[in-house]
């Protein structure tokens, strides 16, 4: 937990994610991202020196068996404030819209009613489990099949919404976080969506573990690429070689 805090430290501070006096949402979707962003960021609490707080939100889709209870037993034992919304998203994209490409409509869906959700309850900021590898997938997905250098920005306004999206784990790779969940013993609720595990992002991370055994360090040459480059939003006073492997 110590290395993942040090790099999630680094990534607020690079790029001044946190004000004293924050209540922030933490996304909880119950997949191992964002239990481990919701244990990072519950110990960071602590002992940052801007002092924040947080809340967990979690959206249950409406798929049926879906079982949130270890995540309510997590917030309780981390002091946690915790809401669980009940929602009608997979009905809405697999039934009535029927979407070929389900993933961009849920998303979309999905963060929509997050913000709503963190705003009424006193939160203008809203923290997301984006990592390292989400943040090198989604240029890869952008430059393959759009043609256009693009990734998501370590934080994000929304005008509309007066919320401030931040993404904490950027610095952190993914495989640290299945050793660290691994480790701990965290509760992770399984994903029943149909879609899981049958997307162009799963194209593209295949891909790039291909690339990265031909040519080790190539993912961490993407990513000091879009720092270096930078794509917006990336700019920073910290150095683009963080990655340690």
């Amino acid at each position: 937990m110590r290395h993942l805090l040090s790099l999630i430290r680094r990534c607020i501070e690079d790029f001044d994610m946190i004000s004293a006096g924050d209540k922030i949402a933490v996304g909880l979707s119950g997949g191992k991202d964002s239990v481990a962003l919701l244990c990072a960021m519950s110990k960071l609490r602590d002992f940052y020196p801007k002092k924040f707080d947080i809340m967990a939100i979690t959206l249950d889709m409406g798929f049926e068996g879906a079982d949130f209870s270890p995540l309510t037993k997590l917030c309780t034992e981390l002091d946690v404030e915790f809401k669980l919304v009940q929602t009608n998203i997979s009905h809405v994209v697999f039934d009535i819209r029927n979407e070929s490409n389900p993933c961009s409509l849920c998303a979309k869906m999905r963060r929509g009613l997050l913000n709503d959700v963190a705003l009424a309850n006193g939160c203008k900021k809203v923290a997301l489990a984006h990592h390292f590898d989400d943040a090198i997938e989604t240029f890869m997905l952008s430059l393959t099949f759009e043609g256009r250098l693009y990734t998501f920005m370590p934080q994000t306004w929304l005008d509309r919404k007066m919320v401030m999206q931040i993404r904490p784990m950027l610095y952190v790779k993914e495989s640290e976080i299945i050793a660290l969940v691994s480790r701990l013993g965290l509760p992770v609720v399984h994903n029943p969506c149909p879609a899981n595990g049958h997307t162009q992002r799963e194209e593209i991370k295949t891909l790039l573990c291909t690339l990265e055994k031909k040519y080790p360090g190539y993912k961490n040459r993407v990513f000091g690429a879009i720092r270096r480059f930078p794509l917006r939003g990336w700019e920073t006073a910290g150095g683009a070689d963080i990655i340690a492997d």
